[in-house]
């Protein structure tokens, strides 16, 4: 094997913490020995052990003149664990191989710095590209203090989420719902607006074997949830927070005598002011939003340019008639000033096809 598939294999162990370690990054680790693979690891939840770390706790032999593989520069300062490059530098490995630099000013270069001033050779930027979309919400999360924003929705080859009389179960595939749920499991929180909640009465939890649920962000301007609904049932064992403009104590208390959470914010066109909930978000550590709205969400949500990213399912079904589409909303004036998607991924789940893209703005467009 070779630094690349060293590397790979450091990759596929990072995303074993998916889920987990938020609002940390995804990281793994190899050690290698004349050779052989003899110790390996990965964060596996916050606040824990990181991967460095968990890999010299497995080493089967001395780490003494071996190679470390790591997805991430090594941390060297003091947080909820000790700094990672000195337990490196005491075990006596000789060489640090990293996929990609740390965005985080408290490390950014130092932990790679501080290795090399111990005489520890360092290389960078070994299968980086697959390094950095590990950290791509940790990126988002330590550099703008704001969650990373994806935008989920199943459509059909005629861009259509439900059919003329409203009925929308079920479009997508069972495979593409379980990918939904990994989605769900992924993230730190589900996202949703009043109308989703009250033509759907969804749940929004995880379903998957050993998942996680996300906290449930329920955008709701005037307070409208419905106190039977299941959201608002279940608010004390899965943490849901209402963002709402409204400020009545009052009409808050039955709420959260249910054991919901308000999250109070300024109105923007009519809506609640997105801009501001994100910020709000972040000082909570919510690192990262699966935002699941329908359409009128979804356009106040590209219109306020909070989304980064979109995963679009496609169904190969055709509905036809007045039917609802993922995004409505006022729509912007001219094609110029369209909110562009750069797609990176283009796969099949099911029968169904997954467009995955980043979205481009344009910078003529006022948000």
């Amino acid at each position: 094997m070779n630094d690349l598939e060293y590397m790979k294999l450091a990759v596929t162990l990072a995303r074993r913490g998916s889920g987990r370690v938020n609002p940390n990054p995804m990281v793994g680790a190899v050690i290698v020995k004349d050779g052989k693979i003899i110790g390996q690891g990965y964060h596996e939840n916050f606040g824990t052990a990181h991967a460095e770390i968990n890999a010299l706790a497995s080493c089967t032999t001395s780490p003494k003149g071996a190679t470390i593989y790591v997805t991430l520069e090594p941390c060297c300062h003091y947080g909820k664990t000790p700094p990672c490059t000195e337990a490196i530098i005491r075990s006596g490995i000789s060489r640090v191989v990293i996929g990609t630099l740390d965005v985080n000013p408290l490390v950014s270069g130092k932990g790679a710095s501080q290795l090399q001033q111990h005489g520890v050779q360092v290389d960078t930027g070994i299968l980086k590209h697959e390094c950095d979309k590990l950290i791509k919400v940790f990126k988002k999360f330590i550099v703008d203090k704001r969650p990373f924003v994806l935008m989920k929705y199943a459509m059909t080859m005629d861009g259509k989420i439900a059919t003329h009389t409203g009925a929308s179960k079920w479009i997508s595939c069972e495979e593409s719902r379980l990918k939904v749920h990994e989605l769900r499991n992924e993230f730190s929180a589900i996202m949703v607006g009043i109308g989703t909640v009250m033509k759907d009465n969804p749940m929004l939890n995880c379903r998957m074997e050993n998942g996680k649920d996300p906290i449930r962000i329920i955008c709701d301007t005037h307070l409208k949830l419905p106190l039977t609904s299941n959201i608002a049932k279940t608010a004390r064992s899965i943490e849901t927070f209402i963002a709402t403009c409204q400020t009545d104590d009052a009409k808050m208390l039955p709420y959260k005598n249910l054991g919901c959470k308000f999250i109070t914010v300024d109105k923007k066109d009519e809506f609640i002011d997105l801009n501001q909930l994100m910020l709000k978000l972040g000082e909570m550590d919510i690192d990262s939003v699966l935002l699941e709205g329908g359409g009128r969400l979804n356009w106040s949500a590209l219109n306020q340019r909070i989304v980064q990213e979109t995963a679009v399912f496609i169904a190969p079904k055709i509905f036809g008639g007045e039917a609802l589409t993922p995004i409505s909303g006022v729509g912007v004036s001219t094609p110029g000033d369209a909110v562009k998607l750069k797609p990176y991924s283009f796969s099949k789940v099911g029968s169904d096809f997954l467009i995955e893209s980043e979205v481009i703005y344009s910078c003529s467009r006022e948000s």
